[in-house]
């Protein structure tokens, strides 16, 4: 059965605007109702059609008037995000992301009407560390607790839905733990990284980097608002990539640095506004994460379009990405030096 009012939270931004859209687009679902404490880009308000904007902050005790008077069965908690923005960004970022999620699920609470809650959280949750496993499955819990940052956020977020769900058991509950999404039309630390000219790694490290489209994350918080699927699902691209493979096909240039210099150079991107790298974006570059999307396939029903290097690809062509250094210079670089290292055998 269809939801009948659905609010979608972070409608500004990718995920929630296009989310949004999607359900005004169908005709099952009687009102969409998308909030966000700043409008959505004017493209985006288009594609939204029929649903309503309502301009509105999730850290406030209003929003529970907001569900309460429309009387909203479902909830999209799409706004948990890891792109801090402004000099005060990090601050602002806990406090939507966490005090905003505290404020969401006390509304959903006192209403009566709620029948079900889909929250966007975060394969982050796992942490990235020497000590991590091949891949990580839903019952799996962080090698080391991630200690600040969107990690952080998302682990605290997803305790509080946990507590949620033991308070109203006849809500359906649904999370899902993307990984680093990716795709021509969606802006993250992750794509703005590898759009760098020249792309700063750790020496000495080669993360392994599993990855999402955009449009199979749509997709996915799609059926699960539309279907009846509770529980925690991985969510990912199948495959990984290296991440000096990922530099490579993106035609950048590696910069290996010393780990003593990383947060010098993290600091420069920073402060030239390029990426704004943390120490838990600075953890998963040294050391990757990989999840086992297992339950998405069996128990979910749904198998990602692109894989990770299908999905890395379509970005890299979509922005159209040219190769810094032109692949021939490189080319005939490489055969000089086997020729000369040839006479020398």
């Amino acid at each position: 059965m269809a939801p009948r009012v659905v609010l979608v939270t972070g409608c500004s931004r990718f995920l929630g605007g296009h989310l949004a859209a999607r359900f005004a687009a169908n005709p099952e679902v009687e009102r969409v109702i998308g909030v966000d404490t700043e409008p959505p880009p004017r493209d985006v308000l288009r594609r939204m059609g029929r649903a309503e904007f309502v301009r509105a902050d999730i850290r406030n005790p209003l929003i529970a008037k907001v569900i309460a008077t429309a009387q909203v069965d479902t909830v999209v908690h799409a706004s948990l995000t890891a792109n801090p923005a402004g000099p005060t960004g990090r601050t602002a970022m806990k406090e939507m992301n966490v005090i905003g999620t505290m404020q969401l699920l006390a509304a959903c609470q006192k209403s009566p009407h709620v029948r079900k809650l889909v929250v966007k959280s975060t394969s982050a949750v796992y942490g990235s560390s020497s000590r991590d496993p091949a891949v990580f499955t839903e019952d799996m819990g962080p090698k080391d607790l991630p200690s600040s940052g969107y990690a952080k956020d998302a682990v605290e977020v997803e305790g509080y839905v946990r507590s949620f769900a033991r308070r109203r058991p006849d809500v359906s509950v649904t999370a899902l733990r993307f990984t680093n999404f990716i795709g021509p039309r969606i802006d993250t630390v992750l794509t703005r990284y590898f759009a760098l000219p020249v792309v700063p790694t750790v020496l000495g490290y080669d993360a392994r980097v599993q990855l999402l489209h955009s449009e199979d994350a749509l997709a996915v918080l799609e059926r699960a608002t539309l279907r009846e699927l509770p529980g925690v699902y991985n969510v990912g691209g199948d495959g990984v990539l290296l991440l000096s493979q990922a530099i490579r096909r993106a035609g950048r240039v590696n910069l290996r640095v010393p780990s003593p210099a990383v947060p010098s150079v993290g600091r420069l991107f920073r402060g030239a506004r390029l990426v704004d790298f943390s120490p838990d974006q600075m953890r998963f570059l040294n050391w990757g994460r990989v999840v086992d999307t297992t339950l998405l396939k069996t128990e979910f029903g749904f198998t990602p379009r692109w894989t990770t290097r299908q999905a890395f690809d379509d970005y890299v062509s979509g922005r159209a990405l040219s190769p810094v250094i032109d692949p021939e210079l490189v080319a005939s670089v490489e055969r000089g030096v086997l020729g000369v290292a040839a006479r020398f055998r």
